[in-house]
């Protein structure tokens, strides 16, 4: 039987990518201990590997796909397909941005201003091919962990780090000087694999649903009963991906209406179509949306 070899990021997305694929329609299981997930799919075998190291084993072949972050592909300047942005992560749907961080405190006000300093970063490769670039000179070095707590304490003159909101950094008092570089999650391939004809058509599968499930995020379905009368009303109201579905009713006079929105205009939108003259509203949940 063909195999699928699929690389599942462990750490901070480890839980949110399980979840995708949930909803995608794949079930994966595993304990504390384990590294190789089960998975509910005869064509599939799952390992966890750190998404720093993803793309390193998908462009030698030990996995045929995986999910990582843009900035590990470049930091490995690994060459792979990148077959889907999957704009998620464990707090938000945005990009997360590597930046250039200081103490509140600093005299360092703009990158110009690191020429000689110690930066101190896990995205070691990228981040001295970057000042490089421009002529900039520091001393850029690994770093095991608790990033923050290195210019917090003077051990650096400053930090590379990725965030998402600047929240946690102003809390340590630290602030953003230049931003270096936007990131989010992608799916990957190996090039071997991606011209393989089965292997293709398994990840275009597996790409379509995650996409979908996605696209799915923050959405509900709507439906509804509306009277004839009340439909240029209730489709004033009604935001929608496309024109709303409208279907006759057993009686001439009433329609049935659906619609997907954004759940976050739900409560405000529900008692708006009530007052149009809709009536039996029913709210779902969505899994897919493609």
């Amino acid at each position: 039987m063909n195999k699928l070899k699929l690389g599942i990021p462990k750490g901070s997305l480890e839980a949110n990518t399980v979840d995708l694929f949930k909803k995608a329609g794949w079930h994966i299981t595993y304990d504390s201990r384990s590294y190789f997930p089960d998975i509910d799919d005869d064509e599939i075998n799952c390992t966890l590997v750190r998404a720093q190291e993803m793309s390193r084993y998908v462009d030698d072949g030990t996995l045929d796909l995986g999910l990582t972050g843009q900035d590990w592909i470049i930091e490995n300047e690994s060459d792979v397909v990148a077959v889907q942005d999957l704009i998620y992560s464990k707090t938000s749907m945005r990009q997360a941005r590597w930046v250039l961080v200081v103490r509140e405190d600093s005299p360092i006000r703009s990158i110009e201003d690191m020429q000689g300093k110690r930066v101190s970063t896990e995205l070691v490769n990228f981040t001295r091919r970057y000042f490089a670039e421009r002529n900039i000179q520091v001393h850029v070095e690994f770093s095991w962990g608790a990033t923050e707590a290195k210019v917090v304490e003077g051990l650096v003159d400053a930090i590379v780090e990725v965030t998402e909101t600047g929240s946690t950094l102003r809390a340590n008092k630290l602030k953003i000087i230049h931003e270096l570089m936007k990131t989010n999650t992608k799916l990957i391939a190996n090039r071997a694999a991606w011209n393989d004809p089965w292997k293709r058509q398994k990840i275009e599968q597996i790409r379509m649903l995650l996409n979908g499930s996605l696209q799915a995020m923050g959405k509900v379905g709507l439906k509804m009963n509306v009277p004839k009368g009340s439909l240029d009303k209730v489709f004033a109201l009604l935001p929608s991906l496309k024109a709303p579905t409208v279907s006759s009713l057993h009686s001439e006079d009433w329609f049935a209406v659906e619609t997907i929105v954004s759940g976050s205009v739900v409560r405000d939108l529900i008692p708006g179509l009530r007052e149009a003259g809709a009536e039996g509203i029913i709210e779902y949940p969505l899994n897919k949306v493609i």
